[in-house]
């Protein structure tokens, strides 16, 4: 099911999780090989440059250097990836803009299917 997001022309933070939602799951492995999934890359690739991108996992530190030679390797632009993240839920709290623009928007998704949401830039807001 595709939902539309209307968004503001500002610029914008995307905080994304890596495994089962940006890549295939696989259990936090050390070794091995990560796999995009479908849709994860042009998507990715449609983020403007002006945007920041930060990606958030559980995986361990130690996991860094192949994630981030993953990620160089299939072209995936970041600003930051927070690594060790806890299991649980991950929760954004921000502000109301004065013009009552909502400036924390969340989205689920399916393990293992990449973001089926589309957003869209109002002006406007």
């Amino acid at each position: 099911m595709e939902d539309m997001i209307t968004l503001s022309a500002l610029g914008k933070t995307w905080v994304l999780d890596l495994d089962g939602t940006v890549v295939v799951h696989n259990g936090y492995k050390t070794e091995g090989h990560d796999t995009l999934l479908p849709g994860a890359k042009a998507f990715l690739d449609g983020i403007p440059e002006e945007d920041m991108v930060v990606f958030i996992t559980s995986r361990k530190r130690d996991c860094a250097s192949l994630t981030e030679r993953f990620l160089a390797e299939n072209g995936i632009r970041y600003d930051a990836i927070l690594y060790d993240a806890p299991y649980g839920e991950r929760i954004l709290i921000n502000d109301r803009k004065p013009s009552g623009l909502a400036t924390a928007i969340a989205v689920n998704t399916e393990r293992d299917r990449f973001c089926e949401a589309v957003f869209r830039i109002d002006g406007a807001l």
